[in-house]
């Protein structure tokens, strides 16, 4: 779920999972997501019912009480929109198969973080969108067919270029049975591979122990996130890379965590084995303070030994925009400089980097955190801008 800020995102989740995936104290008090959120949903027919009627959430037909028939589980990350959390919600575009592109009817069309979030998927290569145009009933029928207008054009020789557009209303629960559809048929379940080598990317950390938790009842550290390929069962071994921080002589080095799961959760139940698709926790032998407050967000895991390179300096062939996106008012994109300091995000790792060289088509960049990626792997190029990171430009890790 992406777009701007208080469009929607979270409580289309709700309506869709029946989750309020803003969990954490400032995003209640503020009323805006900040984490990533994540909720499962079982996508249901109706045998009876017509198209697009058939198409829900629940377990009883709520027009002819028949019982209907379970399609899949769709697990959705719920993403900030806000601006300076752009790269929060890059890396919950990284694990994602398909997008819902949520713009509200009551404000113009695009509005900044519209625009910056289109232009990340675009980045990251997602491109089976499907666009909800929420809040359909805070405005009349006019100025919706005018904002319908206004989508069209937007999205006019972009990656979402021709993906359908479903007037809803999130708050009121109007039209989901349509945009269930509309995801069924433009983002449909990919081929997954189950027999390589175990990957996945961490998305989450967290210590699920509660203060005052006797020594013999605490459960080590949790991992969540998306397998992108592979098999994982309760006993297996797995390695995290980079890993943890270790000074050695006044230098900070990385040393690669190795445990053992003791535990997989998807959609709430406890399962002996994965297979990639959706999200899962991951419970791990780790000492709990190792994975608190999302410390490991960023790193890969695997099977020992299998997992890629860990990168302390890299050589990006890059592209820079001619304009900026997410701001009010686009400027130029100056030249990448020698000395600067840009954001990278690769997979579900961000990181900040010093570039020590630049050429027509590379740049040599000294990162502050070192980061586990595959040679050819894209990375989104971010610059601090009136304070806030801008994405300029893409890049490929040479």
């Amino acid at each position: 779920m992406i777009g701007h800020v208080d469009h929607g995102k979270t409580t289309l989740v709700d309506a869709l999972s029946g989750e309020w995936t803003d969990r954490h104290s400032e995003e209640i008090k503020r009323g805006i997501s900040i984490r990533l959120g994540y909720a499962d949903a079982a996508f249901r027919r109706c045998p009876v019912c017509d198209e697009p009627d058939c198409y829900t959430v629940d377990e009883i037909c709520s027009r002819c009480k028949t019982r209907t028939e379970e399609l899949r589980t769709v697990s959705f990350v719920d993403s900030p929109g806000h601006e300076a959390l752009m790269a929060t919600m890059l890396s919950g575009a990284a694990i994602m198969d398909g997008a819902v592109l949520l713009i509200a009817a009551s404000e113009p069309c695009p509005q900044p973080q519209t625009e910056e979030h289109l232009m990340a998927l675009n980045i990251i290569g997602i491109d089976k969108i499907v666009i909800a145009q929420n809040k359909i009933d805070l405005v009349s029928r006019e100025e919706a067919i005018e904002h319908y207008k206004q989508i069209l054009e937007f999205v006019k020789g972009t990656i979402a270029e021709g993906s359908p557009i479903v007037p809803i209303s999130a708050q009121q629960s109007v039209n989901i049975d349509v945009l269930i559809q509309s995801i069924e048929k433009t983002i449909p379940t990919p081929q997954r591979y189950s027999d390589e080598t175990a990957r996945m990317y961490i998305a989450r950390s967290f210590d699920v122990n509660k203060p005052g938790t006797p020594i013999r009842d605490l459960k080590g550290g949790v991992i969540g996130g998306s397998l992108l390929k592979g098999r994982l069962k309760v006993g297996d071994k797995l390695e995290i890379r980079p890993g943890r921080a270790v000074m050695t002589r006044g230098r900070t080095k990385w040393s690669p965590i190795e445990t053992e799961i003791a535990s997989i959760i998807v959609g709430g139940a406890h399962v002996e084995e994965v297979t990639p698709g959706g999200l899962i926790g991951i419970g791990t032998k780790l000492e709990p303070s190792m994975t608190k407050e999302d410390s490991l967000v960023g790193q890969c895991a695997g099977k020992p030994g299998s997992l890629p390179p860990v990168w302390e300096k890299l050589t990006i062939e890059f592209q820079l925009f001619k304009r900026t996106v997410g701001m009010a008012k686009a400027v130029d994109v100056p030249a990448i400089k020698v000395g600067e300091y840009i954001m990278l995000s690769a997979g579900t790792a961000i990181t900040i980097g010093e570039v020590k060289r630049v050429t027509k088509k590379t740049i040599d960049v000294r990162l502050s955190r070192q980061i586990c990626a595959e040679k050819g792997s894209r990375v989104a190029i971010g610059r601090k801008i009136k304070e806030s990171w801008r994405l300029i430009g893409v890049g490929i890790i040479k």
